[in-house]
This record gives structure tokens, C-alpha cells and sequence, in this order.
């Protein structure tokens, strides 16, 4: 022990000091004992080769660092009455969160077969990397735990989501310094400029730099201490740096921790409440952004560990990242010092005779709802409040004629939106989110209730929606509005993200980790329901006429298709009544991953909202005003799903009715792709009874689709007339060109959707020659315009509808 650990300046007494020394010592012994043991949890004999697991999976290097942390975050709530939640960023620290929920009781309580006795941390140890145990990570089965923990770069951005009309919340977010390499991460510091602390709560981002990921150094760790204070001063916080110098001086660590969390615990009540002194009944913050604190926390990887290993540096190197000692069952040297490591915690001091923790222990964690793995905003369906939503209704556009009229559906949809915000403005539960493109997708209504979260320096000349205590969330980062989006969600609020279709694959991977969430957290019994997350894709693949190739890919939905069919939901509403149905259904949903795809430029109205209503309610049918198989069976199915593919399908059925009136064709819409499936598959797919009767046994069908069209063959591969049909769509042509001329390039224009009729239909090849021959020269006809003019024909770009 140094002086300086018990100097008058030190914020612990003696007493403090073994008390939090003793808390975590026994997380990190529970921790090792989670990785290792399959019996003998409190060394009650000498450790034997058949109390170690035979598999040893899982990750010590980064856990005693999240204890510690742990065990200052419970010193700090229960001497502040905080409301605060952990998330732990640092890959694979599952030993250590399991760990400090089950010390705090958290754990037993949802798993009350895991006792807090001698027999539960058998079974503790057990489950964890266990065949029918829990992972590794951080994963929903962790109570307090808020999202899959075994992908890295997510923390940082689902903390201040998090954080968002939340003001009494403190999220402590530990982020590792390998993740802090990953570029959602990066971006993700950002977000206090869009923090408001009149109105918010307050994100304490903890980086704890141990030094090393796998096998490599991390980057941050191996930059001077000044660069890296500049880094986050320029990012706008305020640097505290605690550095472990004698791994073995825990007094001093403790105190400096303790000291540290203090400061910063100390700088955010201030910001914040100078920022509520002086706001308005609006919530509007200070114009001044403040300077968040951040800790830097700098300690050993591996910390407390075994030291070497075969002569080889451990404790303090990227070799005790996974699990520092293995062979256990063949090696006796290891299985000894297996057993010296986990003594050296002084397991009898910890636990008593039953193998409870020790009262004065115990009486460290907060209670009830106070601790972190028992707060309910890292259980968010406990606190979901239903969204207050407008008559959908009121929006709708007139129809009297199919066909006829257009409008713009995403501006419509923009209205409704506007008063969703408004009507939820008084519970701050419902923000909408996009990478800067609000208005661009047409969704700008919205700006009428609300201003674009901003918090950094604003200019005579900005934007005039800027305002610190706005609603919609824009920053040119996918990761980090998908990140902020799910935070909120996680904890039991709605929104909204809107983004261009072919840049919405940068999130991949953050929606195949919520996606995971949700199916995992629907087999829980514990975990609520939280809201639906709605994507709308819009800017999509057939009207980039100035984008061009780049931004030119439908491919998210097949991503999407991928996962769990009780957790994933596709909609193309081919018009704007049907948007609005679409919308007000998915804002009304829980626990799924809502897709939605809709233009953005005016477009037909196909429907009116009466209609609307019952086509999105079947999620697929036939049309009967465009069809001519009434009473009888059709000779052709046309099928349709997506808005572009819709106009072409309807313009190739106006010419085939036009030029073989005799012919019966059946035109079949599809708004909710899922629909498509097996029943089976799909909780929304469709009998085989159901899908023959509207597709047909045995005629052909040509289906005309807004994606890669195989997708339309991998959900209907196994229905009885699969092998007559075929699909049209994206088939990665794509350039700078109009908006037919597109559907031209991929061949899901009417012209050849009629020649695709023509040659399916039996006998309709011979009577149709003449027209086959007047579709191909059609084609070459709108090319041709269009390279000398740049725009559409205008019989093709004013078409409409021609039937009553």
C-alpha cells in the first residue's frame, strides 16, 4: 500500500478499501471459477483434474478491469442514488457481468435454480461456455445487459440512445480499446453533440485500455498519453486518466478509481444541472456545449491473473486474453497453478460456510431496482409506453380512379410522422433517426413538430431546423443512427429510421446482432418485448437517375430474409395509401425487425385507403379491377411486388388486355413478401391451398419483383407451381439513365414483361408474333429517346391507367 492510498485526499477509509477490495476479488474469482470449474466451486478440497472443465472456452483478459469498474459503479450508486445501467463494450466479458449480477443477487432471482449457496455456483460455473449454457459475451440471458455482446463497436452508440430523453439515467459504458479501433465506435464519440443535458441523461464512456486484443497491440494503448488526451479533447471531453503502475498495489488502483469516478461522477451533476437551471419549459439546453468527462482507465490485461505460464509472460500480455492456463487434464503444473490463482482470491474470506457471500459484502451492492442488473431501462419492454398515433386514415390521398392521379408517398407518410412526433411529444418516447437525409427522402413534414438534434457550434446561415432539444437525429453515420435507434428501443422507447436503400448494408451487421436479440430474448421469460425497429428504404434501385450504379442495390431484404421468420417482417407497399397502413401497423408492432420499401418521387395511386386497408390486411391479392378472369381460371398470372415493378406490371397488363381482350389475366400485388412462404416458415406465409389459389396449379406466372429475383424463387421453391414461375428484377445492370430506361436495363420493363407473357402463355405465341416484334421494337425506340433527349417518351412517363 502506498501513502498516497490512504492520504486525506483519498476518497476510501481503510474499512472502504477492503470492502471493495474483498467485492471484487470475489467477481473476479467467480469469474475464473465460470471459465474453469465444473465442481468444487469454493476449493473446499484440493482442486483435481475432474473438477476442470474438459473444453475450456471463454475470455479472462479483459474481465477484472469490467469488475473493478463494477464494483466503483455500486459504491457510487448506492453514496449518489443513481439510476444507472453498465454496458459492456470489451469483447467476451460475459465471466465478469455474470459475475456482479449474480453477487448482487440480480441473477438468482431470474435463474432461481442458481442459488446464492455453494450448490448455485456450481451450477453458475457450469452453464457458462457449457453445451445448454450461456456464452461467452454479454448476451441477452445477462441481466442488465442490453445487447449482444460478442460483436464489437456498439456500446458507445447504444449507451447515448440509451441516454436520450432519459434524465435521470446514467449509462456507464466501458469501452474496449479493441473496439475502440472498429469504425462504428469512432464515429460514435460524436454523439455528445447531439446530447442535451437540459433534457437527456448522461453517457460516462470508461475506455479501458489493457493493451492488447488477440495477439496484437491495441492502437490507443500504444500512443502517448498526451496524443491520446488530445484525441479525446478534440472529440470534446475531458480526459481523466487513472493508471495502474503496480498491478500488485490494489490500495492505490482502488483509490485512484474511486477518485476518478468521483470526479467525473461530480463534473456530470453539475453539467447538468446548470443546463436545467437554465432551460426553458421547452427543454432547451445552454447554448454552450459542455465538456463531458471520460475516464481513461489503463490496467493490466489479464490483471490478478497467473503472472507467467511456461516461462511466458501472462498477466500483462496478449496471452491471457482467452484462458491463460489450458491442458489442465494432462499438464499437473498448470492444474497447480490453476488452483494457486484462484486461492490467492481467498475464496473463505469471501463465502461463508453455505457459500453465500459474506454480509458485509453482500451489503456493497445497491438494492431492488437500483442495481444494474435489475434496472428496468436495460429491461426496456418493463418500461414500453404505447405510442399515441393519429387516425392513419386522415392522411390518405383521394382515388377515384385506379391509376390515375399520383402523389408523393414518402411526403405523405412525412405528415403523419410529423404527428406522431407531436402527439408524443409529452412522453419524449419517439424519435426518428436517418444519416442526414430527412428531407431528401421526403420526410421533411416532420421538421414541423421538431428540430434536428444539435448541439455543436451553430453559423448565421444554418439550416434554420438546428435546435438543441430536437427530435430527429441526423449524422452522416449508418452505424451510429442504427446504433443511437437500437439503444433507445433496448430501452423501452419507438423510433423511426429512414436511409437510402443501397447504403442501408452498412449496417449489416449491427441489425444481424439485434435481429439475434430479439429471438434470443424472445425464448426468455424475463425480458419484455420491446418496440418494433422500422427501417424505411427509400432513394432505392429503380429512380437514382443521377446517382446511378452506385446507389443502386434492393440486396438488404435478402439479408434480411436470413433470419428468424418470428422476428422479420418485408413490406413493399406499391402506393401511398398503402404506405400509411404499412407505417401505422409496423409503429404499432413489437419484438421485429419491420422493412419497408417505398420511392420517394410521385408515383400512381393505385388504391384508395378503404381498398388499401383490406389489401394490406391479406398482405397479398388479386386486383380484381385490373384482372379479366373473373369466373373462370386465368390463363396468365401476372404478380407483382414493390412500387416500380407495380407500375410496369400494371402498363404490360393494359397492352395484353388491349391487344387479346379474350385472354383471362390474373394480377396478383404482394405487399408483405413474407406472405410468399410456407406457412410453415412463416407465422405470415401462406397455405399451400391459399398460394395455389391465387397463383394458380399449373398456368404461368410472371412475377415481376423489386429485388434480385431469385430471392422470389427461394420463398416459393417448394409450392406446387414453382417451376412456372418466372421472376423479373434487379440483376445488377444499372447506370446514370432514366428512370425506364432502368427497368429497361434489367428487363422488368412492360415491353418485356408482355414478351415474357407471350411466350409463356400456350398458344399465345403464334397470335402474338405481331406484338412480340412491337414490344422489341418499343424498346429500342425508348432507348433511343432517351440517349438523344434524357428523358422518358412521354406516352411512358405520363402513362396512366387506361380501364375505369
Amino acid at each position: 500500500m502506498t501513502d498516497a492510498a490512504l492520504s486525506p485526499s483519498a476518497p476510501l477509509s481503510r474499512a472502504d478499501l477492503d470492502l471493495i477490495d474483498g467485492y471484487w476479488r470475489a467477481a473476479n474469482f467467480l469469474s475464473v471459477g465460470q471459465i474453469y470449474l465444473l465442481a468444487n466451486p469454493l476449493l473446499r478440497e484440493p482442486l483435481r483434474k475432474e473438477h476442470v472443465k474438459t473444453r475450456l472456452l471463454g475470455h479472462w483478459g479483459t474481465t477484472p478491469g469490467l469488475n473493478l469498474i463494477y464494483a466503483h459503479m455500486n459504491r457510487a450508486i448506492k453514496a449518489r442514488d443513481l439510476n444507472a445501467i453498465y454496458i459492456a463494450g470489451p469483447g467476451h466479458g460475459g465471466p465478469g457481468l455474470v459475475a456482479n449480477t449474480y453477487l448482487e443477487g440480480t441473477y438468482s432471482e431470474f435463474y432461481p435454480a442458481i442459488g446464492r449457496d455453494e450448490d448455485g455456483l456450481r451450477k453458475l460455473f457450469r452453464q457458462f461456455s457449457f453445451p445448454g449454457g450461456i456464452p461467452s459475451h454479454v448476451a441477452p440471458e445477462t441481466p442488465g445487459s442490453i445487447h449482444e455482446g460478442g460483436e464489437l463497436g456498439y456500446s458507445l452508440s447504444h449507451a447515448f440512445g440509451a441516454a436520450f430523453d432519459n434524465p435521470d439515467l446514467l449509462v456507464c459504458c466501458v469501452v474496449g480499446d479493441g473496439e475502440a479501433e472498429t469504425g462504428p465506435l469512432a464515429a460514435s464519440w460524436h454523439s455528445t453533440k447531439f446530447l442535451n443535458p437540459a433534457r437527456d441523461g448522461a453517457v460516462l464512456p470508461i475506455l479501458q485500455l489493457n493493451g492488447f486484443k488477440i495477439a496484437n497491440p491495441t492502437v490507443l494503448a500504444r500512443i502517448p498519453r498526451e496524443e491520446l488526451d488530445r484525441l479525446f479533447e478534440g472529440y470534446g471531453y475531458r480526459p481523466i486518466t487513472v493508471e495502474v503502475t503496480d498491478p500488485e498495489d490494489h490500495d492505490a488502483a482502488h483509490q485512484a478509481f474511486a477518485a476518478a469516478l468521483d470526479d467525473a461522477l461530480d463534473d456530470i451533476k453539475r453539467i447538468q444541472a446548470e443546463a436545467r437551471a437554465g432551460s426553458g419549459d421547452d427543454g432547451a439546453a445552454t447554448a454552450e456545449r459542455p465538456r463531458w468527462p471520460m475516464i481513461i482507465l489503463r490496467s493490466p490485461k489479464g490483471w490478478t491473473g497467473p503472472k507467467t505460464v511456461d516461462g511466458k509472460r501472462t498477466e500483462g500480455s496478449w496471452r491471457s486474453h482467452q484462458v491463460p492456463l489450458s491442458n489442465l487434464h494432462e499438464d499437473p503444473e498448470h492444474l497447480r497453478q490453476l488452483e494457486e490463482w484462484l486461492r490467492s482470491y481467498d475464496p473463505d474470506s469471501l463465502f461463508d460456510a453455505r457459500g453465500a457471500l459474506r454480509p458485509e459484502l453482500a451489503a456493497l451492492a445497491p438494492e431492488a431496482e437500483r442495481r444494474m442488473g435489475a434496472n428496468p431501462h436495460a429491461n426496456g419492454g418493463i418500461l414500453l409506453r404505447e405510442l399515441d398515433l393519429p387516425d392513419f386514415q386522415d392522411y390518405a390521398v383521394e382515388v377515384k380512379q385506379h391509376g390515375r392521379e399520383s402523389s408523393e408517398a414518402c411526403r405523405v407518410l412525412g405528415g403523419f410522422l410529423r404527428d406522431v412526433m407531436a402527439d408524443n411529444e409529452e412522453h419524449a418516447n419517439f424519435r426518428v433517426f436517418g444519416p442526414d437525409e430527412t428531407a431528401s427522402n421526403r420526410l421533411g413534414a416532420v421538421l414541423e413538430a421538431t428540430g434536428r438534434t444539435w448541439l455543436a457550434d451553430a453559423e448565421p446561415g444554418d439550416d434554420a431546423d438546428l435546435a438543441p432539444d430536437g427530435r430527429v437525429m441526423e449524422i452522416l453515420s449508418e452505424h451510429t443512427c442504427q446504433g443511437w435507434l437500437e439503444g433507445y428501443l433496448l430501452t423501452g422507447r419507438h423510433g423511426f429510421f429512414s436511409c437510402y436503400e443501397a447504403f442501408i448494408h452498412l449496417v449489416d451487421s449491427m441489425f444481424n446482432q439485434h435481429a439475434k436479440w430479439l429471438k434470443t430474448t424472445r425464448q426468455i421469460p424475463w425480458r419484455r418485448p420491446i418496440a418494433s425497429l422500422n427501417y424505411l428504404l427509400t432513394s432505392h434501385v429503380w429512380r437514382q437517375d443521377h446517382n446511378g450504379f452506385s446507389h443502386q442495390d434492393p440486396g438488404f431484404i435478402d439479408h434480411v430474409v436470413n433470419k428468424k421468420a418470428d422476428i422479420i417482417r418485408v413490406y413493399l407497399p406499391p402506393d401511398t395509401n398503402t404506405l400509411l397502413s404499412v407505417a401505422d401497423h409496423c409503429l404499432r408492432s413489437k419484438h421485429y425487425v419491420n422493412v419497408v420499401v417505398a420511392g420517394k418521387q410521385p408515383a400512381l395511386n393505385w388504391l384508395s385507403m378503404d381498398e388499401a386497408i383490406t389489401h394490406c390486411t391479406r398482405g397479398i391479392g388479386i386486383w380484381d379491377w385490373a384482372s379479366t378472369d373473373t369466373g373462370g381460371e386465368p390463363d396468365l398470372v401476372l404478380a407483382c411486388a414493390g412500387d416500380i415493378p407495380t407500375l410496369e406490371t400494371l402498363a404490360a397488363t393494359a397492352i395484353l388486355r388491349e391487344a387479346f381482350p379474350e385472354l383471362r389475366i390474373r394480377v396478383v400485388n404482394v405487399v408483405d413478401l413474407m406472405r410468399l412462404q410456407p406457412s410453415s416458415e412463416h407465422p405470415h406465409g401462406l397455405s399451400d391451398r391459399e398460394f395455389d389459389a391465387l397463383f394458380t396449379r399449373d398456368k404461368p406466372v410472371v412475377f415481376a419483383y423489386h429485388g434480385y429475383p431469385w430471392l422470389i424463387h427461394r420463398l416459393t421453391y417448394r409450392r406446387t407451381n414453382h417451376h412456372n414461375i418466372h421472376v423479373r428484377g434487379y440483376k445488377e445492370e444499372g447506370t446514370t439513365t432514366t428512370p425506364f430506361d432502368m427497368v429497361m436495363l434489367n428487363d422488368l420493363d412492360r415491353y418485356h414483361l408482355v414478351i415474357d407473357a407471350i411466350d409463356r402463355v400456350p398458344g399465345l405465341a403464334d397470335r402474338g408474333a405481331h406484338l412480340r416484334q412491337q414490344m422489341v421494337d418499343a424498346r429500342l425506340r425508348a432507348r433511343a429517346h432517351t440517349r438523344e433527349t434524357g428523358d422518358d417518351l412521354p406516352e411512358i412517363r405520363d402513362w396512366v391507367w387506361p380501364f375505369d
